[in-house]
């Protein structure tokens, strides 16, 4: 297998689109790193599933928010398997206004810091701990997931899902993207893949999803060129292109976003003009 005698660690693989990008790997091979933190259910779900396939792979409960856990799981993987191919950096957290309404409400107090601190910061404390793990390995790749709410923010149809910080947080990730790419050169190519709406992340499987209008979702659907969301599996294929196959790519960031951010106007017909 291509990925065999390599070592992948990917947040948020108790959740679908983790979870798809986790199979992908291991299906070629890798061995998996899987930090874990909420989603008891979905966590118990995942290790059935990996335990069955006889994946090789370890989980341990990290919060990626806190610099002293991170820095425990860079020494766990440094003595487990003592460096790292893949970092695929799928972590964030956005509340969606669709669900959790404005910033104002009493229950959103934490809500913007939590946004910031897991979809921007969690992933700069991963990068910044596991790098030196990985500056020695020819080959190995960083994948950071981010959103289109970066481009669109809080505006337009998708506005029910995209809120303020979590925009801004988005936005942040180009930034590292391109730095990262500087700095890991030529070693590692790092390259960022953006996401539009997919199912169980901002679309079908979700709560903000089955909370909209007939009409909002009609919207949504006009807006999406190839009027559908997009599915996990899509996505798991797209990050390993980007991981394994893409060698001459890095820097870089693929919308993957099925024309959203396009769909917002359309080609009219060419006008019979007034000349003769």
């Amino acid at each position: 297998m291509p990925l065999q005698g390599k070592i992948a660690l990917i947040p948020g693989a108790s959740r679908p689109i983790g979870r798809a990008i986790a199979r992908k790997f291991a299906n070629q091979g890798a061995s998996l790193v899987l930090p874990v933190y909420d989603w008891p259910e979905s966590i118990a779900e995942m290790e059935d599933e990996f335990q069955s396939a006889n994946f090789d792979y370890f989980s341990s409960v990290v919060d990626l928010r806190r610099e002293e856990e991170v820095i425990l799981l860079s020494e766990s993987v440094r003595n487990r398997f003592g460096s790292l191919d893949f970092l695929i950096n799928n972590i964030e957290r956005g509340g969606m206004p669709a669900v959790h309404g404005s910033y104002d409400l009493p229950h959103n107090t934490a809500q913007w810091d939590l946004e910031i601190a897991t979809t921007m910061k969690a992933k700069w404390l991963l990068y910044h701990n596991l790098y030196p793990l990985m500056q020695d390995r020819v080959g190995g790749a960083v994948v950071n997931i981010s959103s289109i709410a970066a481009i669109i923010g809080r505006s337009g149809p998708a506005a029910v899902f995209f809120s303020d910080g979590y925009s801004a947080a988005n936005r942040a990730i180009q930034s590292f993207t391109e730095t990262w790419a500087k700095e890991a050169a030529p070693a590692l190519r790092v390259n960022e893949l953006m996401l539009g709406l997919i199912q169980h992340r901002h679309g079908e499987g979700t709560r903000g999803w089955e909370n909209l209008t007939t009409q909002e979702k009609k919207d949504l659907s006009a807006t999406i060129l190839l009027e559908r969301t997009g599915l996990p599996e899509e996505v798991a294929a797209a990050v390993y292109y980007l991981a394994v196959d893409a060698g001459y790519i890095t820097g870089a960031v693929l919308r993957m976003d099925g024309g959203f951010i396009l769909g917002g106007s359309r080609v009219p017909p060419i006008p019979s003009g007034i000349l003769e």
